[in-house]
């Protein structure tokens, strides 16, 4: 598919099959209703090919519903996430015919579930900040889920709780390691914080840097640039960071291969020493 309407990431159509939603509107040989799924597992890459070894986009996380269009047979699934649109390949074995539509979510950056009602069992899994459940009962302090994990309820929110400062849930990812297409605190890139934090916070927001300068807030005027207020973004071309107040700023970078709080005139000067000038400040 090679129509310049039609974003390949946004999009699930090749050249030899695409969605039945895309007919009249993308060239392909067929097309296909698709089938949705549920993610099982608390992290799964999705990715460019069918192949372990190929780039990772972006993640799907535990809960997380994909249309899936194709399946190669050899342990891939090819599908669109529901949450914000990403297409690409994802392991099969991650997937289940979902079996109850989630009720919470997972609030603390990170959390453990376990086999029973006490956590001084080994944990069964460990899930992250976003990953969406089905808790059909309480235990105590216990949240249990329909397929028997118990998780801290302290660790949980409803679908609807809604996060006051999706800058402080940034700052929350502050020492987690730099992975390019991760979204959760065992790995995360620049776009993926933003993503992450906003949709805690209540606001959806696309995956990608070039996507969210395209679609998030408004565009300074130069002029209003000199005063930067908490949760004004600064896009470079592929980079993206979040302004804290009007002299730091937290972002996920390779440069320090973590996410950091650091000041953004010397940040912006180093960015621009590496070659790369600010395109845009958005205020949300």
């Amino acid at each position: 598919m090679d129509d310049p309407r039609y974003d390949p990431r946004l999009t699930p159509a090749r050249g030899d099959l695409a969605a039945k939603y895309l007919e009249g509107k993308v060239k392909a040989e067929r097309f296909v209703t698709g089938e949705e799924f549920e993610v099982t597992l608390p992290v799964v890459p999705v990715r460019e090919q069918p192949t372990a070894a190929a780039m990772q986009m972006t993640e799907a996380l535990r809960g997380e519903r994909v249309t899936v269009y194709d399946r190669n047979g050899e342990g891939w699934a090819w599908g669109q996430l529901a949450g914000d649109g990403y297409v690409g390949w994802l392991p099969d074995a991650a997937l289940s015919k979902p079996d109850a539509a989630p009720t919470h979510k997972v609030s603390a950056l990170r959390t453990f579930a376990f086999p029973g009602p006490s956590i001084k069992l080994p944990p069964s899994d460990t899930l992250v900040l976003g990953s969406k459940l089905a808790i059909s009962r309480e235990d105590g302090s216990f949240a249990v889920t329909r397929d028997g994990q118990f998780l801290p309820r302290s660790h949980l929110a409803a679908l609807d709780h809604r996060e006051p400062d999706f800058v402080a849930v940034a700052e929350r990812f502050v020492g987690t390691p730099y992975l390019w297409g991760g979204k959760s605190s065992l790995g995360i890139d620049c776009s993926g914080l933003v993503q992450v934090a906003l949709i805690a916070a209540g606001i959806g927001c696309p995956r990608d840097s070039d996507m969210q300068q395209a679609g998030l807030g408004r565009a300074l005027e130069p002029h209003e640039r000199s005063s930067l207020q908490r949760g004004d973004l600064i896009f470079w071309k592929g980079h993206v960071a979040i302004v804290r107040d009007a002299g730091t700023m937290v972002h996920a970078n390779a440069h320090h291969m973590a996410t950091v709080i650091e000041p953004i005139e010397p940040a912006v000067a180093r960015i621009r020493q590496a070659g790369s000038e600010v395109v845009a400040i958005r205020r949300l």
